[in-house]
């Protein structure tokens, strides 16, 4: 396993809205939520009332001969499934009926009826299951975004990747394991876009991702009724521990212009920084007309001026 340095994220039982918003939210650092009300949904939500609440809808799914799911190589496939079949065999170990192989896992992250067009949204996607639920809503109810219901098998983990929004993991049933890592370790994070290249962050390989070792590594384990707060541009990896039921809820906390108007996940960089990277790309292009030597010194003298124009200097 990699020696990388690791913080356990903090818990805190019973915060309210206004602590919240007062002491918590302003650190910008992940943070564990317990004994919040959630709702019924902690207490019905098991496999035979999951089933019969939203019956044979059909729901497009992931689907994936190995445990760790990569975006980037796309080593999954996506099928479709009743509802109530979907929930039997995610909460299977082995399957007698299965796609690929008899230990598939499964992963269901609800999306909108236009993929392109709409928010995923449980009280419209699920609208019986949606009554269950209790959102702690701290923010503005304008602010909202989106709500993600999601369903993974047991063992499934998903790739490292950031969000541009805040947002709050609702581990409703089952627990997760949730690896983290702040924004200004993205040097070593290997990215390709939004995406992390290291998927097995408890065994990278470090002759590939030499500098992955530098990255600090923040903790948590998520119960049933835990709530996890992950800030915009925290990447996060997440680990299904055992089959569980789990709904995340997007807001906005920049105004709301600044965000891409096609954006229906909540990951599409905000409107400035798509064309802030544009102009680099540019830039880079014309550096091209330049010796080798040349290009050189004046690439290190653009890092140095981003540097000093916009690295913050007050982290904590």
């Amino acid at each position: 396993a990699v020696e990388q340095p690791a913080v356990a994220v903090e818990r805190l039982a019973g915060v309210t809205r206004e602590r919240f918003l007062r002491d918590i939210y302003p650190r910008r650092k992940p943070v564990v939520l317990t004994g919040l009300e959630l709702g019924t949904c902690t207490t019905k939500w098991t496999i035979d009332y999951l089933s019969q609440a939203e019956g044979s809808k059909e729901v497009k799914i992931h689907v994936s001969a190995v445990p760790q799911m990569d975006f980037l190589s796309k080593n999954f496939v996506y099928r479709t499934l009743p509802f109530d079949v979907f929930v039997r065999r995610a909460a299977e170990v082995k399957h007698k009926e299965y796609f690929l192989t008899e230990d598939e896992k499964y992963y269901l992250r609800s999306v909108g009826e236009d993929v392109r067009k709409d928010i995923a949204d449980i009280r419209k996607q699920f609208p019986i299951l949606a009554e269950d639920v209790h959102i702690p809503e701290y923010f503005e109810k304008e602010q909202f975004f989106s709500s993600v219901f999601r369903i993974s098998s047991a063992g499934l983990q998903l790739w490292t990747h950031y969000d541009v929004m805040d947002n709050f993991l609702i581990q409703v049933t089952g627990k997760k394991r949730v690896v983290l890592y702040s924004p200004r370790d993205a040097p070593y994070l290997y990215l390709s876009g939004t995406k992390s290249e290291v998927l097995d962050v408890d065994n990278p390989d470090m002759e590939k991702y030499p500098l992955f070792v530098k990255a600090t590594r923040y903790q948590c384990v998520l119960e049933a009724g835990d709530v996890l707060f992950i800030p915009a541009l925290w990447f996060h990896n997440v680990i299904s521990e055992e089959f569980g039921v789990a709904l995340n809820v997007f807001w906005k906390h920049l105004p709301a212009e600044s965000y891409d108007k096609t954006d229906t996940y909540g990951n599409k960089d905000p409107m400035a920084a798509s064309r802030a990277i544009q102009i680099l790309d540019r830039a880079l292009k014309t550096l091209e007309e330049l010796p080798e030597e040349y290009r050189d010194f004046y690439a290190r003298r653009m890092v140095l001026r981003i540097q000093e124009k916009a690295y913050r200097n007050d982290y904590g």
